[in-house]
């Protein structure tokens, strides 16, 4: 049974062949937002014989017909989800790079009435927050004093 990466490739006529379905497979199966080299580590693992030149190659493919959407997050690489019709913001983490998903329907009012109170309708956006994790176990007062 195809993944929703190759449905959508062969709802748009692409033609698919078995290294491509191997990347759309990747992809279908991802939970993150693996860049190029992530996304050749575990085709490679499915079929040794992909080259990390037809992996970019077919990334490129699946982004110009749609199914995938680039994410530039500033760390030099680029990294890929699936294009998708509900919105939604990113959350990365500066230490770990991981990237969270979110939607919050405050923020996007909020949006909304900027662009108003500037003289424009929003049209689309794309909204990226860098952050680092609290730490929530930092040492309190008198409790690090070496011992009597």
């Amino acid at each position: 049974m195809p993944g929703h990466i190759e449905r959508l490739c062969l709802e748009r006529g692409l033609r698919m062949t078995g290294q491509r379905r191997v990347v759309a497979r990747v992809l279908s199966e991802a939970d993150d937002h693996p860049d190029a080299e992530e996304v050749y580590r575990r085709a490679g693992k499915l079929d040794p014989k992909i080259s990390i030149a037809t992996v970019y190659r077919t990334l490129r493919i699946f982004e110009d017909a749609g199914i995938l959407q680039r994410l530039e997050f500033g760390d030099g690489r680029a990294r890929f989800e699936r294009a998708q019709s509900d919105h939604h913001d990113h959350l990365i983490d500066n230490e770990s790079g991981k990237v969270i998903e979110f939607q919050n329907e405050q923020l996007e009012q909020l949006q909304e009435k900027i662009a108003a109170d500037l003289g424009f309708r929003l049209v689309g956006h794309r909204m990226e927050l860098y952050g680092v994790p609290l730490q929530n176990t930092r040492p309190s007062d008198g409790d690090d004093d070496g011992g009597d």
